[in-house]
């Protein structure tokens, strides 16, 4: 066994083997992958290994793909074919209108990934599926490139060509240990003697968590039980002369796929149940969980129903088996928060489906630093701190119970809510507040006008349509307060700040003290990575010398990993979070300042206070830090309060604006008015796959500047052109928004992609972001966009429709 290589991956499932593959055909071959017993005797072994294209956003769908295009070529090859069914097709069902309205969103979206999904009515799915009955049956989205594969063969492929490659696979070698070194190179101590590495990639499956107790990590996932039957011979399969769609049924919670001349049939049941929480026997080996077919009654005769063919056949055999759940079912690919040279791929529910694609992805991180598709649906940095076992368990329960309906726009489940709260939170459900959670925090939504208002959950246009218009009307004509939990705040102090933050951002820093300024950061590769308020705060009674920086609450653990690996070890620089230590009241409208000059002594007239000024005060009595920012596009200011006096400055804005016709307004309000000022949303307009160019952002770079990370990456850009523009659109769409992922189509050709979409209210139009072909982005080019199968006129016009001067903010 070697004892130095340059990564170890650690278990031998399809996500291990698939990390190892792809490390080698990225160029690193001196890898090892290190299993406990042999390869796939986790769960990868009695996976039903479905392997489908259909992804909930376009990285899922591209890597999915990916693995859909490896998987074949790993069938077609001569010397170790894989079993690979593929092309059988498969239907996902529907019973609503607003499911087939999120068939045809997903369809859409996929387009634009080069995949063909097809809306079939109710009658046409039973043509293609002849065992399935039409009662209550709506119709369903058709995957032609649908199909299964058998797990050990596609693992064993895997490890053999990296093997060729040139890596090794340690089998019967279990890890005991792992010791970080002060230069972050790691040693994985294993039955077998030790080994030193550069990086550590946990793959250990259901293990997961007694690897990440070996680094002092915890990871926010938990195993299910998960049951499925294979029936005895069905005439009417083995008579059709072509094998079966598979089949996904929301309606009754069960799929199924062919097995031979039966069916695979899979349940996702109500009365579910973790799995191995108190600890898992070391001896749980290529082994099952005891049947319980009680358990499943429920769903079984709905199965039943959609399939009668299933009461007529006996069962050949039973698998209960445990599969990993992450704390928002969506799988954790890449860095490991809080630690240096540590990846992990874990949390593959859908493991075979999807894990030849989680390899690739996973593999150009750890050797690019980055990702050709943007990975944060699946980066382990999306949650933070709150994700502990018992939160995790509790919504991969609620995951597990509706696996085949996804989340609408806007809908917002009720399992382990209420994770991060303010003292405020209270007070704003008592005013009517809807929430909705912003990385664990419960932020108001809109405000109900009454106890019993409810939205009807969907992609068109719901209920809250005109509350919210209220709202942004209040905030335009006279003054609105809004909370804005869990904002991102690191404060940096030391004599090396500022030339610190200079390198890290790619354009002018704020120096004069009392300024605020926007930055960007961007990747090795001249991406954007981050966008940040830099407030400049002068020394005083509550602390030295400071800048603060802010980005979005969803960047918590992100963007302090961004700037401690970047970190030198010669600088004076100190970073430190109050992420959880303050919240932020915003208070916005032309009638702000005479609020603000009701609580407070300070001087906040334009020329005391002007835009993109900061300055510590008080509220009341309550201490605050204020910015003259705005998000809203109207007069603003942002109230920064330490949430141990968060109520007290809540209550003297709200009794000051009771004289102004004060209304309290949500995050729907707020996205409706930083869409009408061309204001960007950081993971939907701001990605990875883009340069600050090709985002619009070319106010905020300069490249006259010596250096900052990414500068020469993105002069060479510069010079090969741009290979997508961020445009803002106008729709001629009453009923619907365009949402983010829709393919934007000119003569039949997808040209581009939507990345936000919502209505102004105070321009009364329909608006949607999206990166197309540069030639489709000059303003007045007619396109049209796939709105929920509905392909509408939409122009591309300027950024800014509300304001475009600036006036309203500086007033």
């Amino acid at each position: 066994m070697k004892s130095r290589t340059r990564v170890v991956v650690i278990g031998g499932g399809i996500a291990g083997c698939s990390t190892l593959y792809h490390l080698t055909q990225e160029g690193w071959t001196d890898v090892v992958l290190v299993e406990r017993d042999e390869l796939t005797s986790g769960t990868t072994w009695h996976s039903a290994a479905q392997v489908t294209n259909f992804g909930m956003n376009q990285t899922m769908v591209g890597l999915k793909t990916h693995s859909i295009n490896l998987y074949k070529e790993l069938r077609d090859d001569a010397d170790y074919p894989v079993s690979y069914n593929h092309g059988d097709g498969g239907i996902r069902l529907a019973n609503t209108e607003a499911q087939m309205d999120g068939y045809r969103h997903f369809a859409s979206m996929a387009r634009g990934m080069g995949v063909e999904f097809e809306i079939l009515d109710a009658a046409e799915c039973a043509r293609r599926h002849p065992l399935i009955s039409t009662d209550n049956l709506l119709g369903g989205l058709w995957d032609a490139n649908d199909g299964d594969i058998d797990p050990a063969s596609l693992c064993q492929a895997l490890a053999r060509r990296a093997r060729k490659a040139g890596a090794e696979v340690y089998r019967n070698t279990p890890v005991t240990g792992l010791t970080q070194h002060k230069d972050d190179s790691w040693t994985v101590h294993t039955a077998h003697g030790d080994i030193e590495c550069e990086i550590v990639v946990n793959a250990c499956g259901y293990r997961v968590n007694e690897v990440g107790a070996m680094m002092g990590v915890h990871h926010p996932v938990t195993s299910m039980e998960h049951q499925y039957f294979v029936t005895e011979d069905i005439p009417a399969i083995a008579e059709a002369g072509h094998r079966m769609p598979l089949l996904r049924c929301p309606i009754s919670d069960y799929y199924c796929r062919q097995e031979k001349n039966g069916l695979l049939v899979g349940f996702y049941e109500q009365d579910c149940r973790t799995w191995g929480m108190d600890g898992i026997d070391p001896h749980f080996v290529n082994a099952l969980c005891p049947d319980d077919l009680d358990r499943i009654t429920d769903v079984l005769e709905g199965a039943f129903e959609r399939m009668p063919a299933l009461t007529e056949v006996g069962i050949k055999n039973i698998v209960n088996g445990p599969i990993t759940y992450t704390i928002d079912g969506a799988p954790l690919v890449g860095p490991i928060p809080n630690k240096r040279n540590a990846f992990c791929i874990i949390g593959l529910r859908a493991g075979l489906g999807e894990g030849g694609g989680h390899g690739w992805m996973l593999a150009q991180q750890i050797v690019h630093g980055e990702a050709c598709y943007d990975t944060w649906c699946i980066d382990p940095r999306r949650f933070a701190g709150h994700t502990n076992v018992e939160l995790t368990a509790l919504l991969a329960i609620e995951d597990y119970q509706n696996e085949f309906r996804f989340h609408f726009p806007n809908e917002h489940r009720p399992a382990g809510r209420m994770a991060k709260t303010t003292p405020l939170t209270p007070i704003l459900a008592a005013e009517g507040a809807e929430f909705t959670v912003v990385n664990g925090w419960e932020r108001s939504e809109f405000f109900k006008p009454t106890a019993d208002f409810h939205v009807t959950h969907g992609f068109h246009f719901d209920e809250s349509f005109p509350v919210v218009a209220e709202e942004v009307a209040a905030v335009q004509n006279a003054v609105g307060l809004c909370e804005v939990n869990g904002f991102n705040r690191i404060e940096i102090t030391g004599t090396d700040a500022q030339s610190f933050l200079d390198r890290m951002i790619c354009g002018r820093l704020p120096r004069k003290a009392g300024r605020v300024g926007l930055a960007y950061l961007l990747n090795e590769h001249g991406m954007v990575k981050a966008e940040a308020t830099l407030a400049n705060i002068p020394a005083s009674d509550r602390g030295p010398d400071r800048v603060w920086y802010g980005s979005a609450a969803a960047s918590e653990f992100h963007d302090m990993d961004w700037l401690r690996t970047h970190l030198r070890a010669d600088e004076d620089v100190q970073l430190k979070s109050l992420t959880n230590d303050m919240t932020i009241l915003v208070l916005a409208g032309p009638k702000a300042r005479d609020v603000m000059q009701s609580v407070s002594r300070a001087d906040w007239s334009k020329a005391g206070f002007p835009w993109l000024s900061v300055r510590e005060c008080f509220i009341g009595f309550a201490p605050a830090t204020v910015m003259a920012v705005s998000f809203s596009g109207e007069l603003a200011y942002e109230i920064h309060i330490p949430n141990a006096s968060l109520y007290a400055a809540y209550l003297a804005l709200r009794d000051a604006g009771k004289a102004h016709d004060m209304r309290l307004f949500g995050a729907l309000a707020v996205d409706s008015m930083r869409m009408e000022k061309g204001y960007l949303h950081w993971k939907a307009d701001l990605l990875t796959e883009f340069d600050p160019f090709e985002t619009g952002l070319n106010r905020f770079v300069q490249m006259e500047k010596e250096a900052f990370i990414g500068k020469d990456a993105l002069a060479e850009r510069v010079e090969a052109g741009p290979s997508r523009r961020l445009v803002t659109l106008l729709l001629d769409h009453d009923s619907a928004p365009a949402h983010g992922g829709a393919s934007v189509m000119h003569q039949g050709k997808v040209v581009g992609t939507v990345s936000s979409g919502d209505y102004g209210h105070r321009v009364k139009r329909n608006i949607a972001y999206a990166f197309v072909l540069p030639d489709f982005a000059p303003e007045g080019t007619a396109v049209q966009i796939d709105v929920l199968g509905d392909l509408t006129p939409a122009t591309v016009t300027a950024p800014a429709l509300y304001d475009a001067e600036m006036a309203r903010v500086r007033a």
